[in-house]
């Protein structure tokens, strides 16, 4: 089930954060990774449309909207290959029709995900707080939907 976000999904939504993050930021410093957990509540969230998918009643994933842009996604990596991010991102699709993310070039399960759902590449840039290449995809809808 897809839902939008509540005060009371935080814990569930940042242990979703962390396990995926650790899956695909390997290359980031612990200090930049406990600087963003204290960044989704304080900064992200509030500033986001915000939308999470349970499974048994358990928040397990999140996707979060800024504009057209997707601030983050994220699937526990317990659930990933089972269609919760596709759902996210249909969702997203839904709501915006075109979208544009940014990726870290070295998350190559990012990467592949956004590959996967037709995102296409706009440019390339370097992150400027830790230094990482940086890849901006864009999803357009398709020619007869716009």
């Amino acid at each position: 089930m897809i839902r939008q976000y509540q005060e009371t999904d935080l814990e569930d939504l940042l242990a979703a954060w962390a396990a995926a993050s650790e899956l695909a930021h390997p290359f980031l410093s612990p200090e930049f990774q406990a600087q963003e957990r204290k960044n989704i509540p304080q900064l992200y969230l509030p500033n986001a449309e915000t939308w999470v998918t349970e499974k048994d009643g358990q928040v397990i994933g999140f996707i979060a909207l800024i504009g057209n842009e997707v601030g983050a996604i994220f699937v526990h990596p317990r659930y990933h290959g089972q269609g919760f991010g596709r759902g996210l991102m249909d969702k997203a699709k839904e709501l915006r029709g075109e979208l544009e993310v940014e990726v870290f070039t070295a998350n190559t399960l990012g990467r592949a995900f956004y590959q996967r759902y037709g995102f296409q590449l706009v440019e390339e840039k370097v992150h400027e707080p830790t230094g990482q290449d940086l890849m901006r995809l864009r999803l357009s809808p398709p020619a007869d939907a716009k």
